[in-house]
């Protein structure tokens, strides 16, 4: 059996750095055959593990041993100089801040300002090496007031915190709409090959529901439009459950705004159940948004968009094992 039975805890953070935060594949893997190998585990088991051949990992192992950190890396090989210079990398990545989707007018100014004539593939290449991706995000907190939303964060961690006391609960209400067209998701699959899910139009199902942060819910599925009549329903309904003082903490949505909605806050008041609104514009403070994320991008099978009928089966069978086989783990 081959085993390093030695490492300093230099050289132990050394290699946890490498294995999670190095670029270059190759380095990380070898670290992390390294580390392994220092926690006692056999190369056939290393081999598993990070998928090279019992040569590879004796040979890392080897050169471990004859020359510490440097063995983790490749040697120089010999080929062309490369096109571009560290220069015209940083140039690129200037171009990426101005100019962040658009790769072919990032090989037309190469071109034109630096000389330098390459392929759109090169540019990418550069651009994944300085770890930056594609995906951008959708945001609403330019349009929020800041202070109101820091003084609604706080009222919250306060009900939070009572609740964890066992003095009241705390729940968070908002509804979502499911139907044939599909969230696209991002899945892994093989190379060339892409997993196909049929969208199409249909009925739309509205499900609204009561959450909290011990993954407990209380879902309604409806398949008719949303007004003040259903959401009063579905709070009346809810207030029936309570055992103690509750909070629901809710947004702005015009149905929950209404006068005939307000309207009825005294009887929830009489029973226990206290509605409180968010400001405008600050959605991460509604936590039961994750829910619907997660069913949508996550826990939804691609089965589900076969039919109507397969997606309501798909949605109730998630909301009834929600806290049992479907878990959000919530910091």
């Amino acid at each position: 059996m081959k085993y390093l039975s030695k490492l300093t805890e230099h050289e132990l953070n050394t290699l946890e750095s490498a294995r999670k935060y190095h670029p270059v594949s190759r380095v990380r893997n070898r670290a992390h055959v390294i580390i392994l190998s220092y926690n006692g585990r056999q190369i056939k088991d290393i081999v598993d593990i990070c998928g090279i051949s019992r040569y590879a990992v004796s040979r890392v192992i080897n050169n471990w041993e004859e020359i510490g950190i440097i063995g983790l890396y490749d040697k120089p090989r010999s080929g062309r100089h490369p096109v571009l210079t560290s220069e015209d990398e940083e140039y690129i990545r200037d171009m990426v801040e101005e100019e962040p989707r658009s790769i072919k007018k990032i090989v037309i100014v190469l071109e034109d300002q630096r000389g330098k004539k390459v392929s759109k593939e090169t540019v990418k290449r550069v651009i994944k090496k300085n770890r930056l991706w594609k995906r951008i995000r959708k945001t609403l907190k330019p349009k929020r007031d800041e202070n109101k939303f820091r003084q609604a964060e706080d009222r919250i961690n306060s009900l939070e915190q009572r609740s964890l006391a066992g003095e009241v609960d705390v729940f968070y209400f908002d509804g979502s709409g499911f139907d044939l067209t599909p969230e696209v998701p991002y899945a892994w699959q093989p190379k060339g090959k892409y997993i196909e899910v049929i969208a199409a139009k249909s009925q739309r199902l509205n499900v609204l529901a009561f959450m909290n942060k011990d993954n407990e819910c209380s879902p309604y599925m409806f398949e008719c439009n949303i007004d003040s009549d259903v959401v009063i329903a579905c709070f009346d309904s809810f207030s029936e459950t309570i055992s103690k003082k509750t909070f629901v903490i809710l947004d702005n949505a015009p149905v929950h705004r209404s006068k005939k909605f307000l309207s009825h806050l005294h009887d929830w008041h009489k029973k226990g159940l206290y509605p409180k609104f968010l400001p405008k514009y600050s959605p991460e403070l509604n936590l039961i948004e994750i829910l619907w994320k997660k069913m949508k991008y996550e826990w939804l099978p691609f089965a589900a968009y076969t039919s109507f009928n397969m997606l309501k089966e798909s949605v109730d069978e998630i909301l009834v094992n929600f806290g049992s086989q479907y878990v959000i783990e919530f910091s």
